[in-house]
């Protein structure tokens, strides 16, 4: 088995004195796209420089999927982007694939397990992934700037770029855009991809957080803290889209999996919808137990199918009170109404600082969908979260990194 020691893998980061340096690819971002795209033009003989301000290589990579990273899923389909423009993502996904990247995951020999709805993770730690990065980016000669502020992008006639940093300036024939959006501030996210996209004049389409919690109104929120913790199985929805998953309360409002997803189809001052109990018809349950006199409270019976705290707060105790024999088919509806059709109207969501993600961002029809050049500049390319392209939970946005930092390094 091969050492996968991420420490080990830092030393080859390069050290520049002050002056001008001259590169065929300079990318921005040392994330999973951006890493992605250096190995691959690395590769084909490019000398490539990868510049980022933080002072760590693929800190989303560590800390994501409690860190283990949620790398791929076995199920990847165009459907499970949101952009748009919604065939944009299809060319980069069927030419480097979920099966490309694992193969990848077994040539380092990776050990990975499998959770709900084919999303893989990391058995060990996420390091794993950013050591494999680091070690395909050294075999392929890439150079590495970390801790470095970014000053002046420009162009000069359409040749070449010139990066003036807070340390040295560079020029190039390419250059990437691998930067990401604004989800979580606190590792280092910035609009900064978006800001060259503006000074070249690329359209960028208006960003909001996804894959987010929901905070809940004011009201909402008192009644339903005491739930904090509790997880339940439900579907959950809106006019746009469904998604059955866990649901957790907490003591700011509701996030788990299935509200997760639903953020990303969320607008504010909407209302979502939630089924409860997904893998049962209560009228007919209900109805079937009062045929057979059943002498229990609702309460009791109910607190085998969800948490007692729960039922407490969703129904009214009279209602909880009542014995199954002495429901009417009026009380039957209102119960079936209120566990499969509890309906909530979220007050936000907590936006970028517990993001997963950004939605929106550099107009997909302006890029390339087979090389992501932008159509007005030549040599200037965008990758990874930064375009608006924006994949569901479970892997699907590492997967779009995989795969437009892949396809943007055969042809930089």
């Amino acid at each position: 088995m091969l050492n996968l020691s991420y420490k080990n893998s830092a030393f080859f980061i390069c050290k520049l004195s002050f002056k001008m340096f001259n590169f065929d690819v300079i990318i921005i971002g040392a994330g999973a796209s951006g890493l992605m795209c250096a190995i691959e033009a690395g590769k084909r003989g490019r000398k490539v420089l990868v510049l980022d301000h933080a002072n760590k290589i693929g800190k989303k990579i560590l800390m994501s999927g409690g860190g283990r990273c949620n790398f791929t899923n076995y199920s990847i389909e165009p459907e499970n982007y949101l952009s748009s423009n919604p065939h944009f993502c299809k060319s980069a996904l069927k030419r480097y694939t979920q099966w490309d990247f694992l193969r990848l995951i077994n040539k380092y020999e990776i050990a990975v397990h499998e959770r709900e709805l084919g999303r893989l993770f990391c058995n060990d730690s996420a390091k794993d992934i950013v050591t494999l990065l680091l070690t395909e980016a050294k075999i392929a000669r890439v150079d590495f700037q970390l801790n470095i502020t970014i000053e002046a992008v420009k162009q000069l006639d359409s040749n070449y770029f010139i990066v003036k940093t807070s340390k040295d300036s560079f020029n190039c024939e390419s250059l990437i855009i691998a930067t990401g959006g604004l989800s979580i501030p606190k590792i280092g996210a910035t609009a900064f991809g978006y800001q060259i996209a503006k000074q070249f004049r690329i359209k960028v389409l208006p960003t909001r957080a996804g894959l987010v919690p929901f905070t809940l109104q004011s009201n909402d929120k008192a009644k339903l803290s005491p739930l904090s913790g509790i997880s339940v199985m439900c579907i959950v929805s809106n006019e746009k889209q469904s998604f059955k998953e866990n649901i957790l309360f907490t003591h700011r409002g509701l996030s788990g999996p299935a509200i997760l997803q639903l953020s990303s189809y969320w607008q504010a001052g909407e209302l979502i919808t939630l089924n409860l109990l997904p893998e049962v018809n209560l009228i007919s349950l209900l109805t079937e137990a009062r045929q057979q006199k059943n002498q229990r409270k609702v309460k009791v019976f109910l607190g085998g199918h969800l948490p007692k705290r729960l039922l407490a707060i969703l129904l009214p105790k009279i209602c909880l009170d009542t014995v199954i024999v002495d429901l009417s088919d009026k009380k039957i509806q209102q119960l079936s109404q209120q566990i499969h059709q509890w309906q909530l109207k979220p007050n936000a969501t907590e936006g970028y600082r517990t993001a997963e993600v950004t939605l929106g961002g550099v107009d997909c029809h302006s890029l390339s969908s087979k090389t992501f050049e932008t159509k007005s500049i030549k040599g200037l390319f965008f990758i990874g979260e930064v375009i608006d392209v924006t994949g569901w939970l479970g892997g699907y946005n590492f997967q779009w990194a995989w795969s437009s930092g892949w396809c943007a390094g055969q042809y930089v």
